[in-house]
């Protein structure tokens, strides 16, 4: 009985042996294959790969640690006719680089000499409003607001009133922000603006913990300034964005289940987005003019 127990126990040995082997071998599989990924992650441009889609990438969005890979569509839509005028699909994960590329192949599709522009404050970049400015489109896209002074009770940018005649800021207590110097960050000219008398103000706690307040100027600062002032004639502009290109993102959607696309790569992508559009835009056609003038216009 003990020589058949010491058989026993050898064999169960031997099993436990070859069993560690087998796994001592996969986990060495394994670290070879991640040391694998992660050279091709750092010769990655972006510093990302996506082992399902290698063209998805990772997308910019409001629910914090959403982890959204996939892609970007962009989309123009007239306000009047809810038509898609004309859309994109990128795997950029944000949308502040697509102003300018997005209005400006509207306004070639529409054939028209000039076109305003209606985006969400995600769009807002200084030389995308300047683009589209020499372009001869108007914008009208909120600033995002940056600064965490709302919220300490401190005085923000808005409260200070630039006077272009005199070329200075106007702080809240009536002094004048003087201009400094020019700087370049980004490729981008800003001009500083401040003024030495903070310490003895009054308002100096609520306007700034330094020894002087500091404002920045953009060298075109005057479009979005320009922008602000036609968000304040016109508050429901942001509401008449919604209505107006949510309304056919929504529609694709219903029709998609809500799913992700069919497709991948980014080619196969836009294909697939391009025939939903299509759809969209044949069905809106139909629900506006009927299906009989929709056939006298379509090009034979």
């Amino acid at each position: 009985m003990v020589r058949i127990d010491r058989q026993e126990e050898g064999e169960a040995r031997a099993e436990k042996v070859a069993h560690l082997a087998r796994r001592y071998g996969r986990i060495r599989q394994e670290i070879a294959r991640l040391k694998a990924m992660d050279e091709a992650l750092a010769d990655a441009p972006d510093g990302q790969i996506s082992l399902t889609d290698p063209d998805a990438r990772a997308m910019a969005t409001s629910a914090r640690h959403s982890g959204m890979v996939g892609y970007n569509v962009q989309s123009v839509v007239d306000t009047e006719t809810h038509i898609i005028v004309t859309h994109e699909v990128t795997n950029q994960g944000f949308d502040r680089d697509q102003l300018s590329p997005m209005s400006i192949a509207a306004k070639d599709a529409l054939g028209r000499n000039d076109l305003h522009a209606i985006a969400d404050k995600g769009y807002f970049s200084g030389p995308e409003i300047l683009a589209c400015h020499e372009a001869g489109i108007t914008t009208t896209v909120p600033r995002p607001a940056t600064s965490g002074n709302a919220a300490k009770g401190m005085y923000l940018k808005a409260d200070f009133t630039y006077d272009a005649g005199r070329d200075v800021y106007v702080c809240p207590a009536g002094e004048d922000l003087t201009y400094r110097y020019t700087t370049e960050e980004r490729g981008v000219q800003l001009r500083r603006y401040w003024i030495n008398a903070c310490q003895t103000c009054p308002l100096q706690s609520k306007c700034t913990t330094g020894t002087e307040r500091r404002i920045t100027r953009w060298e075109h600062e005057q479009l979005v300034d320009d922008m602000g002032n036609r968000l304040g004639r016109d508050p429901d502009a942001m509401t008449l964005r919604r209505c107006t290109v949510e309304h056919p993102f929504g529609t694709i959607k219903a029709w998609m289940g809500h799913t992700h696309f069919l497709t991948r790569r980014l080619k196969n992508v836009r294909s697939e987005m391009a025939l939903n559009v299509l759809a969209y835009n044949i069905k809106r056609m139909v629900a506006l003019i009927g299906i009989r003038r929709l056939m006298q216009v379509i090009p034979g």
